[in-house]
């Protein structure tokens, strides 16, 4: 079997041009994210398989389940991304829901899954465009209190592993998410009752409502660039320890990861590292007996973007 993981953080406020208050982080992003770009189509993967959040635009507190993977799965428009139909290959998807099913694993299946700015971002930017490559989508649920425990998420990517290690497909296996950052998502337990409802019922928000939702962000990103709240700067220390625990795949440190330090130290969207833990589970499970040593090919903090930006790598 062969195996590429690419772990990434990102931030849909890349995609408005916000102003750069450091250096040329930005451009050392995209440029690291180019070179990757390149190595995963040199690999030409047979399947891509995509952790990924939600940000209340596909998965609703209505009925939320802790993870769930798609049969077929369509990108949202918000913040200007690209939207449509992923390539998904539905037997397959299929027969890992089965597998999972077969080994204590009560994962959800959509048949019509709506995948935001998490998963469409990076796919795009590592490979060009939604549907170039087949795409095994799995919504990890980062965002919504109660959340699955980092143990139970690497455990789950390890069966995703393990049953893509039957497969004799190359196998590429994408994390989107984190580090460190805060944004101004609502908490349902801090808000008011219309906003709570948006959180509840599934609904497609008008363009006007996309339109004010993403001004709140850039507001706030610009507010915390000159030291204003309300968000809460990344956590340039907390990443970088997250990412040495990455490094050594040192589960047992990944597993005692819980919701109190990542609220304190990492921020509400700092959740979205569960992405990262399953795919380095899965790689390690398809990789077998060959040796996978994650490396660091990115990291900074970068406030214009509310987030510790990182990426990370491996293959086997």
């Amino acid at each position: 079997m062969s195996v590429q993981m690419i772990c990434c953080s990102h931030s849909p406020l890349m995609l408005t041009g916000i102003e750069e208050s450091q250096g040329d982080s930005q451009a050392a992003f995209f440029g690291t994210m180019e070179t990757i770009s390149r190595e995963l189509q040199a690999f030409a993967p047979d399947v891509v398989v995509m952790f990924a959040p939600d940000h209340f635009n596909g998965f609703f507190y209505e009925m939320m389940p802790p993870f769930c993977m798609g049969t077929a799965a369509e990108g949202s428009r918000d913040w200007g991304a690209e939207g449509g139909p992923l390539r998904v290959p539905r037997d397959l998807a299929m027969d890992c829901v089965r597998h999972l099913h077969g080994k204590d694993f009560d994962i959800s299946i959509s048949h019509d899954m709506k995948v935001d700015h998490g998963l469409t971002i990076p796919l795009v930017q590592l490979t060009g465009a939604l549907a170039r490559y087949d795409v095994l989508p799995v919504f990890i649920n980062c965002a919504a209190d109660p959340r699955p425990s980092m143990r139970r998420i690497r455990q789950l990517g390890a069966e995703i592993g393990r049953f893509l290690a039957t497969q004799s497909l190359r196998v590429a296996v994408l994390g989107s998410g984190g580090l460190s950052h805060d944004p101004p998502t609502p908490r349902l337990a801090k808000t008011s009752y219309e906003v709570a409802r948006r959180l509840i019922k599934r609904a497609t928000p008008s363009v006007e409502e996309l339109q004010a939702r993403e001004a709140r962000v850039v507001k706030a990103a610009r507010d915390l660039v000159v030291g204003r709240g309300p968000c809460m700067p990344p956590d340039v220390a907390w990443d970088q320890s997250f990412m040495r625990h990455m490094q050594k795949l040192d589960f047992d440190a990944l597993d005692a990861i819980d919701d109190f330090e990542i609220d304190t130290r990492a921020g509400f969207g700092g959740h979205e590292v569960r992405c990262w833990v399953a795919a380095a589970a899965a790689a390690q499970e398809i990789a077998g007996g060959t040796p996978l040593t994650p490396k660091e090919r990115y990291y900074d903090a970068i406030p214009e973007w509310l987030t510790g930006m990182g990426v990370m790598t491996a293959e086997a």
